[in-house]
């Protein structure tokens, strides 16, 4: 008999959490979803999974998204971690309110559903936890200063995490992305990018459900950059 996968999706009521959610289902995963709008109950809905109307800076909201997953399912699979937006002003013109709103919009959010998917993949012995991150984590930019700042801190975390829990056959990897449709498109960021368009969600979708699969087994720690061309590896 096979074994039903199963994905959760936190804010994943539009643009690259939805995008994912719906690659996840197409490739076979029944899906959960968390969204702040009420849309990520209406696409779980629509693709035969089940939502939560919450808030992923919500402990108790995050608790039950995978309290009915676990009650209907039995297991979790894959956690994607997506976010909204934190505050974006110049640098010192931020106040300890918007730093710790950005804390929790880029950082916490992953630090809690991760805390509480964790035991259920070490049940099973086997997960994947993606997180939607920014092509600009390592080459900070003034436009999205809270962003930048609390997902490098992402990435220590990632690395700390895999190094405690790898050996348990949990994996997790960041999707950094570039300019996305889902955003505003200007000219000047376009002509910015080297292959001189905007890149789609469901081309970020692809990229999470590519690490997601068992094709990816052999990748953990990593952040992915799918932007075009805009960031450079060092």
């Amino acid at each position: 008999m096979s074994v039903e996968k199963v994905a959760l999706v936190s804010a994943g009521g539009s643009g690259m959490g939805a995008a994912a959610a719906r690659r996840l289902h197409r490739d076979g995963y029944r899906v959960g979803i968390l969204s702040s709008s009420g849309k990520g109950e209406a696409l779980a809905h629509e693709l035969g999974g089940f939502g939560v109307t919450g808030s992923n800076q919500n402990g108790d909201d995050l608790q039950r998204l995978v309290d009915g997953a676990l009650e209907r399912w039995g297991r979790i699979d894959v956690l994607v971690n997506s976010a909204g937006h934190g505050p974006r002003k110049p640098i010192l013109e931020l106040t300890d309110e918007d730093w710790h709103k950005g804390m929790e919009v880029y950082f916490l959010n992953v630090v809690r559903a991760t805390r509480l998917v964790t035991p259920a993949m070490l049940r099973q012995k086997s997960g994947a936890i993606i997180n939607i991150s920014t092509a600009w984590t390592f080459e900070p930019t003034a436009m999205f200063p809270t962003s930048t700042v609390f997902r490098a801190g992402l990435a220590s975390f990632t690395k700390i995490f895999v190094d405690t829990y790898s050996g348990d056959n949990i994996r997790m990897n960041n999707v950094l992305p570039g300019w996305i449709d889902s955003l505003p498109a200007t000219d000047e960021r376009r002509d910015n990018v080297p292959l001189r368009r905007y890149g789609t969600s469901e081309e970020i979708a692809a990229t999470i459900a590519f690490l997601a699969s068992d094709g990816a087994a052999y990748i953990t720690g990593q952040n992915i950059r799918v932007d075009g061309g805009v960031t450079h590896a060092v």
